[in-house]
């Protein structure tokens, strides 16, 4: 990373002994840096106005204003900052709210600081966070019937596409999807590459949520 600006991550939560917790973390890192804290979600959407982050840990639940409708708000400019969710519990029902919202996934409070490093760059670097299989419980659970726009954004996909999207909605890995579809990892790569232009969505949970919409898969599948 020599050389490179560290990402530069706001912290929002209203507790302070979590984000205590974060920024030691996060701090610990050279590649990583905590520009800021916001205590509630009026502050936090203030704060990403002010600081301009790379990315924000979002608590789901806040006073002045929710997780969720901060994490709109900050979303809604073109050079808007990755947001990441923190819930307390697995299945959330805010959590499928906060991805319509845009964010790039969410991540349990009680996650390892390994996995709270890896989510941060992971996400930094254009991806999703969330653990596929709790995406498809949480989309399981939740899901809505067929979404006719939805419906529309995926009949534009070819039938490979569609069987790769099938994948990525199932929680499969791109290697799994490899080996399943009997194509390089490469050509997997590049066909969520394709998705993801084509659906207009901005990263991977983006996809899996509106391959539930459209029907490409169904809540309980596997």
């Amino acid at each position: 990373m020599t050389g490179e600006r560290p990402v530069r991550v706001l912290l929002a939560d209203d507790q302070a002994l979590v984000r205590a917790g974060f920024r030691m973390v996060i701090d610990s890192q050279p590649d990583l840096t905590v520009v800021g804290e916001a205590g509630d979600g009026l502050a936090a959407v203030e704060q990403v106005r002010r600081l301009a982050p790379d990315l924000v840990l979002m608590d789901v639940r806040m006073p002045m204003l929710d997780g969720i409708e901060a994490a709109r708000q900050v979303l809604r400019p073109p050079d808007a900052p990755k947001v990441v969710m923190l819930t307390t519990y697995d299945l959330d029902e805010h959590a499928l709210a906060a991805i319509r919202a845009g964010a790039s996934g969410f991540l349990l409070k009680d996650a390892t600081p390994e996995e709270l490093l890896a989510a941060v760059r992971t996400v930094h670097a254009g991806d999703a966070v969330i653990a596929a299989s709790t995406t498809r419980r949480l989309l399981d659970r939740l899901a809505p019937p067929v979404d006719p726009a939805a419906a529309r954004s995926a009949a534009t996909l070819t039938g490979r596409e569609r069987e790769v999207l099938a994948g990525m909605a199932r929680g499969w890995s791109n290697a799994e999807i490899a080996e399943r579809l009997t194509v390089a990892p490469g050509t997997v790569k590049t066909h969520v590459g394709n998705i993801l232009a084509k659906l207009r969505v901005r990263d991977r949970v983006q996809a899996v949520v509106l391959a539930y919409e459209a029907g490409v898969v169904r809540p309980g599948e596997r």
